[in-house]
């Protein structure tokens, strides 16, 4: 009879099995008018969709081996690794609990045992026990609440995994900008140079006339001091220049004293081969990870609602467990024992505590409902203030590099009028000031334009797809 009983009582609780709090659907998609092409653009951009490993448009060599290195060696990108096989390594413990529970005990015990007691006692002797169980017990998830620990920690792994594509966004990012403003204050370093070499050809110049008697030694001074001035722009770029060279070592998980030697002897900074895809915002919200995390997280505070919910219903087991003991002691103490059914566990009706829990999950979930919507907000507008910074900063640097040419030209006239006595002393200091200051401010724009250009790829999302740094070592 018990048997029968038994399963009319779990077979009906088996098949009517649901999983109680929210079922997640994803946030609807932004209106056609936040997703279609971007209101800013920029000269060298094409509507393309971005793609992935985009330093390759660089066409790069030592670039693509420093973004390597930094992706097998980089320290935040390590931990985010780390997180993640973290976060896999709860999602399988919460698989596990769809498994059966077991636990095996044993024990072998010797010891005396006695005759009599008291004044009665005739002495003792040694015996062995042996004693043994087995239990198991399976969790009937009536309720869903182990499903919707695996759904949590599902989502969390994938949280994790775009967690670790954001930084190696950042990594590739931020590794391409060290190289690239190394290259570029390389060429502002040899810039500086030259116009210290004009500098010192001008003193030199107003020298030999002033031992002829064909200049003052006002005219002298100045031009010493146009010198100096030039001079004291190099220690200044010598000092970023290092800087960014030992900031590139530590991305690529080296110490300072090993630059690497691509990046310390390169002095132009390299450019695109090739139009920069930029495509659009329907295809820009999936391709990044920030966004990408922010939706994952929204699915896993969603999934923990339910697992709240479910402290609200009993917990039903099945289990069994068996018995065996027998000691030498006592002759024929053979013993064998088992037991079998359901078990049941409920904390009403004291359930305050599990509504604050719901309460405290419902919170959560529209904290990260908030924070997804951020996401997406942040997503189109670092992406529209990267385009309108680098066609401006391109704009900058074609008018300064104009500008530069001009002021050359205008100092090889002057030095030959000036030798020719048709123009002052004046005129020509003007002229070479004219040329040390355009060709410093083009370096300066170059610089800029230069991690403007990174600034818009990183906004691009790294055009990451599924297979995260997979595919950029």
């Amino acid at each position: 009879m018990r048997k029968p009983f038994l399963a009319a009582l779990i077979l009906p609780l088996l098949t009517t099995a649901c999983a109680v709090g929210p079922d997640y659907r994803p946030p609807a998609p932004p209106p056609p008018a936040m997703t279609g092409a971007f209101v800013s653009s920029a000269r060298g951009t094409a509507s393309s969709a971005a793609q992935d490993q985009w330093w390759r448009l660089y066409d790069d060599p030592a670039l693509d081996r420093l973004i390597a290195r930094a992706f097998a060696a980089n320290t935040d990108l390590r931990v985010a690794v780390a997180n993640l096989a973290r976060a896999q390594a709860v999602l399988r413990e919460a698989w596990g609990s769809r498994l059966p529970a077991t636990s095996v005990r044993g024990g072998v015990t010797y010891g005396d045992g006695m005759a009599g007691s008291g004044a009665q006692a005739i002495g003792s002797d040694a015996r062995w026990s042996i004693s043994a169980g087995l239990g198991v017990a399976w969790e009937v998830d009536l309720f869903g609440r182990i499903r919707r620990t695996i759904e949590a920690a599902r989502t969390d792994a994938d949280a994790e995994a775009a967690a670790r594509d954001r930084v190696a966004v950042i990594v590739a990012a931020e590794t391409a900008r060290a190289y690239v403003d190394a290259c570029a204050l390389g060429n502002a370093e040899a810039t500086a140079r030259q116009s210290i070499a004009i500098a010192e050809q001008g003193l030199a110049l107003v020298e030999a006339k002033a031992r002829a008697g064909s200049a003052m030694q006002f005219d002298v001074e100045r031009s010493a001091s146009a010198l100096a001035q030039a001079r004291a722009t190099l220690p200044p770029i010598v000092g970023q220049r290092q800087a960014r060279l030992f900031e590139l070592a530590a991305l690529t998980g080296a110490p300072p004293a090993d630059v690497p030697e691509d990046a310390r002897t390169c002095t132009r900074p390299p450019e695109p081969i090739a139009a920069i895809p930029v495509g659009d915002g329907a295809a820009l919200l999936p391709r990044r990870p920030d966004v990408r995390e922010a939706e994952r997280r929204l699915a896993a505070q969603t999934a923990r609602i339910g697992i709240a919910t479910a402290d609200l219903y009993p917990r039903i087991s099945l289990g069994g467990s068996g018995n065996f003991f027998r000691s030498d002691q006592v002759k024929g103490s053979d013993m064998l024992s088992f037991s079998v059914g359901p078990m049941l566990s409920w904390s009403i009706p004291n359930i305050a505590v599990a509504r604050a829990r719901i309460a405290q999950a419902d919170a959560g979930a529209q904290a990260a409902f908030a924070t997804f919507d951020g996401a997406v907000l942040t997503a189109l507008k670092e992406t529209e203030q990267a385009l309108a910074a680098y066609d401006a900063q391109q704009r900058r640097t074609d008018d300064l590099r104009d500008a530069t040419e001009r002021a050359k030209n205008a100092y090889a006239l002057a030095d030959q009028r000036y030798r020719a006595g048709a123009i002052s002393f004046l005129d020509l200091l003007d002229s070479q000031r004219e040329l040390v200051a355009s060709r410093l401010a083009l370096s300066e724009a170059m610089l800029t334009l230069g991690s403007a250009r990174i600034d818009l790829f990183k906004a691009l999302g790294g055009g990451w797809g599924s297979g995260g740094i997979a595919g950029g070592g």
